[in-house]
Formats: structure tokens, sequence, C-alpha cells
């Protein structure tokens, strides 16, 4: 069985995707700690959805994704990261579902209505908190702008969603 500690992080530093050590609470590190919490709540989420879903699937694209903006952003200044964003397209697809959405406007108070839907709100406050957090990350090392747009969709369609499954 292969070993999963390696004891190099015992020291409070960390790994970026090209092996330069930083600080365990170094922004790129807390940022990808925050979108590792949001892509976990999202798979709550998606394991309650049904299968075919469309939402479903949307979702577990969306936490695809998420993987990919977590290897950015732990991509170092001047170092290239292979891993193709599709965030802009996944803008259009939230959007795109957001547009259909039967959704009447007002908010809810979480919790009132399923456990489905008061488990999307604790994702929608955890998208909340990512993008939050890539903006201020984004004053220090600049974030690719579909990303930060990515993130406020993101919070946008699980509001709706929440709304939907209430």
């Amino acid at each position: 069985m292969k070993q999963i500690y390696t004891k190099t992080g015992d020291n409070g530093t960390t790994s970026l995707r090209d092996g330069v050590r930083v600080a365990k609470d170094d922004p790129r590190i807390n940022a990808n700690g925050q979108i590792d919490q949001l892509n976990a709540h999202l798979g709550i989420v998606r394991s309650m959805l049904e299968d075919d879903e469309a939402n479903a699937k949307l979702i577990h694209a969306v936490q695809r994704e998420l993987m990919v903006v977590m290897s950015h952003i732990a991509t170092p200044e001047g170092s290239v990261n292979p891993r193709e964003l599709h965030a802009a397209d996944l803008v259009q697809q939230l959007e795109d579902t957001i547009d259909r959405a039967d959704y009447k406007g007002g908010f809810v108070v979480p919790g009132g209505g399923s456990t489905l839907a008061a488990f999307i709100h604790l994702a929608r406050t955890q998208a909340r908190t990512v993008e939050r957090t890539l903006w201020t990350l984004n004053r220090q090392y600049p974030v690719e702008e579909s990303i930060l747009v990515m993130m406020n969709r993101l919070s946008d369609y699980l509001f709706v969603l929440a709304n939907e499954k209430e």
C-alpha cells in the first residue's frame, strides 16, 4: 500500500504545483482549502440529487472544474499550467440554467423546506466565501477573471436551485 503521509508538511509548509514550498497559511493554500470545502459541500448536494437529473450533471461538471481551478491557484507565478480552464463555458451553462428556473424571487430561511435545500444553501454560502477569498487573493496573485465570474454565478445558481428544492 502506498504511504499517504510524507512528513514534508510537519514544519508548517506545503508545496505549490511545481514543488515550490510555501507556508500553509499562504493565501493560495487558504483559497484552495476554501475551494476544497465547497467541492465537498457540492458532493453532498449531488449525492442527494437523482443521478440523471440535469442539476446533478451540472454540479459534477462544476466539481471537476473546481479541481482545475485549484490547480491554477496552486501554480506559481511564471509557471505554466497545462490544465485548460473551462470556467467561461460553465458560466454560460449556469446562466442558462438560472434563466430556465422557475424562480419567483425572495429570500428563504434555510432549513425551512427540505434537507436538500438546506445543504444547497450551505454550499451557496461556501461559494460566496470562496468568491471573497479569491478576490482577496487576486490583489496579491492575479486570478483568471473567468474563475471569479464563475464563482459569482455559481452562488446565484445555488440560490435559485435551493429555492426550487424548498
